[in-house]
Parts: C-alpha cells; structure tokens; sequence
C-alpha cells in the first residue's frame, strides 16, 4: 500500500537527486532520508546553488514536509528538476505538505500546491506507484507538474472525481515517451481543468473515458493536441456545451481517423474551434449540430483534414456550409 509510504524516489542509477527552485524568493526547506538515515533538512535554490544529495543505484530517498504550496505559479516553483539519477517515484505526495501526518490526507488546501514539482525531469521514469489521493482538490494543484519528463511511461492514479480550476493543466504536456493515460472519472469539472493535459504527448495512443455529461469552459481545451499516435479519441457525452469547452482538443492528432461523434445541438462560442486542425487522416465526422450561429463555433474546426471523407449531420441541418469551418471540401454528406 503506498498511500501509507513517504514520498519516496527509488534510485535506478547513479546520480544526484536535486531539489531546486525557479526563484529564490519562494524556495522550500524539506527533509529527506536516504536508505535508512536520519531525516535531514534541505533548502531550495536555483541553478549551480540548488543542494543535492549523491545516490546510487538500488538506493531510496524519502521526503518529507510541511508546506501548504511548492509553486505561485506555474513558472514560479520548487522541483527535483535538474537531478542526474535515472529514478522511479513512488508513495504518498502528502507527505510533502503534512510531514509525519499524511496518512489518509485527502485534502489540498492551497493554490498550485505541486504545480511543476517533476517539471522537466527527464530521468524520472515511471510514475506508476506515486500516489496522488486527494479528492479535494484546490486550483492549479498539479498545473504542470509533469511537463516535460520526456522519459515517463507511466502516470499515477487520479481519484479526484471534482475538479477546480486548471487543476490538471500541463499536467503531462511533453512527455513524450507517455503510452497510457490514467483513468480519469471526474464528473464536475472546471474552468480549464485538463486544458493541454496531454499536449504533445506524442507516444499517446489511447484517449482514457471522459465520463462528464456537464462541462465547463475550456474545460477540453487543447487536452490532446499533438498527440501524433492518438488513434481512438474518447466518447463526448455531454449534450449541452459551454465557452471554449473542445477548443483544439485533438488539433495535430495526424493519426485520428474517425472523429468521436458530436451529439450536442446548439453550439456555444468556439466550442469547436481548431478541434481537429491538423487531423491528416480524419475521414469521418457525425456531428448533430443544429444551430451553429454562436460566434465562431466551428472556426478552423476541419483545416487539414483528410481530402475525402464523410460528414453525417441532422438530416433538418441545412446551414453547413463547406470548407475548414464547415463540412470538409470534398467529402460525402449523409444524414444520421
């Protein structure tokens, strides 16, 4: 059970673990034990003065913590970026803000609590055993917390099933080497919540169930965007739109053939906007739009799609028009 373990990295070749910050005037004292030491503390820093602890391979480091937020911002923040050591991470991340105290802490009080903490670790390999268990969550908790890791193959679980503001955004973006997406069963979502969650996750081929029926603006916004593998998109449920919500979703996807179906009615302000530029081989779209007179609804939806293919619309739609903000040129029209 590694909910009940520290946050713990395990060392898969020799190197330095860092712990560095972007900016002095928020930098974080931890405490870390190596294999079966004692606790001792380390203070952020940036650059050349960020402190580091030598390991080995076959070696263990703990943390541990009391700090309600490691990041203001999501280029203003403390993070193991930097280190040197090939490494898996693994345990419960509440050990970093309730120390001792963090077992069956569901909690997170505090805005950007563990934005960017694993950005660009591009020796961070397996996420798969890091357990992220809160349930409340606080905006921005994660923003980010992954961009970057170029190596990581694996994510961690994400239980949360209510979401705040941007709290999953460029939670993986770049991780290139990303097979599998975690699980993600959030039914309230927010402003923004998986907005360029997996952007550029060019090893992506798989989309996880996007159960939500009730979205919320920019909620999808950029969620796969470049995701040049991605060759099954998720079912979109929701019927009723908002603001921004699919904006870029699957934009470069150029593995994407059939797009998911598009039961929504009435379209809102850029809800499709830029959805599948770029998609080179999608040949297939069922949307049962009916009314498409919010501004800038399809904007750009279908630039660069397949040069053939087929449109399946309501049969009472007659104000499609054809080109990238309308039904492809040269496709099939048919009605569902």
């Amino acid at each position: 059970d590694y909910s009940k373990d520290y946050l713990t990295i395990n060392i898969l070749s020799a190197g330095t673990i860092n712990w560095a910050t972007s900016n002095t005037a928020i930098t974080k004292t931890i405490d870390y034990k190596l294999n079966n030491g004692e606790w001792t503390s380390i203070t952020s820093n940036t650059g050349s003065s960020a402190p580091t602890i030598t390991v080995n391979s076959g070696d263990k480091v703990q943390f541990r913590g009391n700090n309600t937020q490691y990041a203001t911002s999501e280029s203003n923040y403390n993070s193991f970026n930097g280190s040197t050591a090939l490494f898996k991470a693994k345990g419960n991340i509440m050990s970093l803000i309730y120390g001792d105290d963090f077992k069956n802490k569901l909690t997170i009080s505090s805005t950007y609590a563990f934005a960017s903490l694993f950005r660009d670790c591009t020796n961070l390999v397996s996420a798969e055993n890091l357990i992220l268990p809160a349930t409340t969550l606080a905006n921005y908790c994660y923003n980010g917390m992954f961009d970057g890791c170029t190596s990581l193959t694996t994510a961690p679980a994400l239980p949360a099933t209510s979401l705040v503001r941007d709290c999953y955004q460029n939670m993986f973006k770049n991780c290139s080497s990303l097979t599998t997406a975690p699980a993600l069963p959030a039914t309230t979502l927010a402003y923004g919540c998986y907005n360029s969650m997996f952007n550029n996750c060019t090893s992506l081929t798989t989309a996880p169930v996007l159960p939500a029926t009730t979205l919320a603006d920019s909620c999808y916004n950029s969620m796969f965007q470049d995701c040049r593998l991605l060759t099954t998109a998720p079912i979109l449920p929701a019927t009723t739109l908002t603001q921004d919500c699919y904006y870029h979703m699957f934009a470069g996807c150029t593995s994407l053939t059939e797009a998911p179906e598009l039961p929504a009615t009435t379209l809102k302000g850029s809800c499709y906007a830029y959805m599948f530029e770029g998609c080179t081989k999608l040949n297939y779209i069922k949307c049962l739009a009916t009314d498409i007179s919010a501004n800038y609804c399809t904007g750009n939806w279908v630039s660069g799609v397949a040069s053939t293919g087929t449109f399946v619309k309501a049969s009472s739609m007659a104000s499609w028009t054809t080109g990238n903000n309308g039904i492809p040129t040269g496709w099939t029209v048919q009605d569902a």
